[in-house]
């Protein structure tokens, strides 16, 4: 039964949909939807949302009590079209390989992979596992290379005319011309457009005439061929490859070493599987485009059905030109599950509708992601939360098997960062400063913050330059603290004379906030709406003293988290004491 789309999310009526549609095509089997990804390079966080979506569907079909069955294929048999920048163990050498199967070129050196695909296949099972993602995957080479689309390729070839005819509707056709004002497309937008898939490659028109399949060159292992004969009776093939010269006749009736193009595999496989729930990007939805086109193929040639399929937006990366100076493209799900936990990852996804572009932070907006995140799961606790935001969180903490694994006591993602920052990641420093964020409760192990800690400590590894990082200082700036004025002398001593009773996260904020105060003859308790403009200009100069004093810089973690993490024999001597 659909349920009411003003207390639902947008997974929830895609759910609605599918299990509707699923019923009239297919009554009592399990729903059937599907992601694909072309193991030509990293698959990044692009990539993640060809997946993300129909698994967020797939897990809402699942809750509710259906069977549900999500393919992820593997398009493996793609050719190897080109080798991407910044690949550790790969040189100039791998160009030879262009036009071959990606699981017959080599994997980079030092690789544990057999092949290129299987390489960056395995990171992506990974993340995904890491993620809660249950899937069935499917090698397109396998498929391929067993017959076990050997009817339907027949099929297509005898059909070629008609497929021929479709295609030929959307040859003329441009692109839609660029509105004015209409901003270029960013690197990540081309680096994702290029590793979603073959939608550029070509549909099978060629001299001898249209024929919607591609050997593999016998010869050289590259698709560069041409067909140049083809008998529907007998289903002899005739080939020639341009790279190499080499020419065969095979039966194709009992030949495996080649595909479907583009335009007419993809089709082929709604009907194949059965399909119900497919997104796709921006360059596989635009007119003349793949998912256009195949709508007509399926139904028309194979006696199929197009799936239900949103376009998903791009999903951009703040912080990302630092890290693309470094790796020479856009991060991975692995990249990302270094520094946030799955949950979060998966909110990002969940809170969006698919059309919705969003952005995931590798510099210090991950603090404020991390920051709404708790604030959330705070609001569902306490059951104030708006009905859609609960649902996105329930989808983000948990799957239709249970709760992703979770850290047990999840401290502030800022709090814990600037932790890692000034130990360096000792633990036993570590473990005596969280104590003494709130010394009523003290931490028994790290465990107990961990995995949040560890990827905490990974971000300010990883993310944050070396001259960002903050380092303490050895010994006190005597000649700054012998040029104060009595005030600067006088604020440092209110300082000192309150650290013993309010060593904590909150006596400490409390402390640092309040001197200023009662400087200016209020009380530390003192509210903002009974206090001058003033005394906020009053307290960012005593900060920026103390951080001069601490860290020899004007700025540097929350105060009180710093003070915490020197100790107050440290601070002592660094203030004057």
């Amino acid at each position: 039964m659909a349920q009411s789309t003003e207390t639902t999310d947008w997974v929830s009526r895609f759910a609605d949909e599918v299990i509707e549609e699923s019923e009239r095509r297919a009554p009592g089997k399990p729903v059937v939807v599907a992601s694909g990804l072309s193991p030509s390079g990293p698959i990044h966080l692009g990539n993640l949302r060809e997946v993300m979506t129909p698994h967020l569907v797939a897990d809402e079909i699942r809750r509710r009590g259906h069977e549900v069955r999500h393919l992820i294929s593997w398009d493996d048999y793609d050719r190897y079209r080109k080798v991407p920048n910044g690949v550790p163990g790969t040189d100039t050498s791998w160009a030879e390989h262009i036009g071959r199967p990606l699981t017959s070129v080599p994997a980079p050196k030092g690789s544990a992979y057999p092949n290129w695909a299987e390489h960056f296949k395995a990171a992506m099972v990974e993340a995904l596992a890491e993620l809660g993602v249950e899937f069935d995957g499917i090698s397109q080479t396998e498929q391929y290379t067993s017959g076990a689309y050997r009817e339907q390729i027949l099929h297509a070839m005898r059909h070629r005319g008609d497929i021929d005819a479709i295609l030929d509707q959307y040859r003329t056709k441009k692109a839609p011309a660029k509105k004015q004002g209409q901003k270029p497309v960013d690197e990540a937008e081309l680096e994702a457009a290029e590793g979603s898939g073959a939608a550029a490659e070509d549909d099978g028109t060629g001299s001898a005439g249209y024929f919607p399949y591609k050997p593999y060159c016998g010869g050289c292992g590259k698709d560069l061929t041409t067909v140049t004969a083809y008998d529907d009776d007998t289903t002899e093939l005739t080939y020639t490859c341009t790279e190499c010269g080499f020419s065969e006749t095979v039966l194709l009736s009992e030949f495996n070493r080649g595909k479907l193009v583009w335009k007419v595999d993809w089709p082929m496989r709604w009907a194949y599987e059965g399909v119900v729930f497919e997104p796709s990007g921006v360059d596989h939805s635009s007119p003349g485009s793949s998912f256009q086109v195949g709508g007509q193929i399926v139904g028309s040639i194979f006696g199929g059905k197009q799936p239900i399929g949103p376009m998903y937006a791009f999903v951009g990366i703040s912080g990302m030109a630092k890290m693309s100076s470094s790796k020479g493209g856009v991060p991975t799900p692995g990249d990302a599950l270094k520094i946030m936990e799955p949950q979060l990852l998966r909110w990002l996804y969940a809170r969006r509708r698919p059309n919705q572009s969003f952005k995931i932070a590798f510099d210090q907006e991950i603090q404020r992601l991390y920051d709404e995140w708790d604030k959330l799961g705070a609001k569902v606790a306490d059951g104030s939360a708006l009905p859609a935001d609960v649902a996105a969180h329930s989808r983000a903490v948990r799957t239709a098997a249970g709760e992703l694994p979770a850290t047990p006591r999840p401290m502030a993602y800022r709090t814990l960062a600037s932790v890692a920052d000034i130990t360096a990641g000792a633990e036993d420093q570590t473990l005596r400063i969280l104590s003494e964020l709130d010394p009523a409760h003290p931490l028994a192990s790290l465990d107990d913050v961990r995995p949040r800690l560890d990827k905490a400590e990974a971000w300010i590894n990883t993310q944050v330059p070396a001259d960002q990082r903050t380092v303490v200082r050895e010994e006190a700036d005597t000649k700054l603290i012998e040029s104060l004025d009595d005030q600067g002398r006088a604020s440092l001593r209110l300082l000192l004379d309150g650290l013993d009773t309010h060593w904590s996260l909150d006596g400490l904020t409390h402390l640092v906030y309040g001197v200023p105060k009662v400087q200016a003859g209020f009380s530390a308790d003192a509210g903002p709406k009974e206090l001058p403009a003033e005394i906020k200009v009053a307290q960012r100069t005593f900060f920026a003293l103390l951080y001069h004093l601490l860290v020899g810089r004007d700025t540097g973690p929350r105060l009180p988290t710093l003070l915490l993490a020197v100790g107050q024999e440290r601070v002592r001597k660094l203030l004057g004491a």
